[in-house]
């Protein structure tokens, strides 16, 4: 079982919710959107890129666009891998979760002690 990394976990989470529609550009927005986080236009790339080479990612090539000056976008999808590195991601840290015992006199999530 491989563990993603959080940038890893919130990149395909954005691919799987935006389905057709994640290329790029709509998966930075998404992510900037929904967890609040800014990724640069290279670091998304190339993040994107880097799943794509360890299986967790396909790629397709849409239809040129006029908007585009004539090029086409690049969509992503979630494998059968990274959707299976997803799950096992999501269980290993819930049961982390499950395993953590408050301390009764720490602040919530950062274990200080009051």
């Amino acid at each position: 079982m491989e563990l993603l990394s959080t940038n890893e976990q919130i990149l395909l989470l954005a691919v799987l919710a935006l389905g057709d529609d994640a290329y790029g550009v709509a998966v930075r927005d998404h992510i900037e959107a929904t967890a609040g986080h800014t990724m640069s236009v290279g670091a998304t790339y190339t993040s994107l890129e880097r799943l794509v080479a360890t299986g967790m990612l396909d790629t397709r090539v849409g239809d040129p666009t006029p908007e585009r000056g004539g090029r086409a976008k690049r969509y992503y999808s979630l494998t059968a891998l990274g959707a299976t590195a997803l799950e096992d991601t999501r269980r290993a840290t819930a049961r982390m979760w499950e395993a953590t015992t408050p301390n009764p006199h720490a602040t919530p999530m950062t274990g200080a002690v009051t």
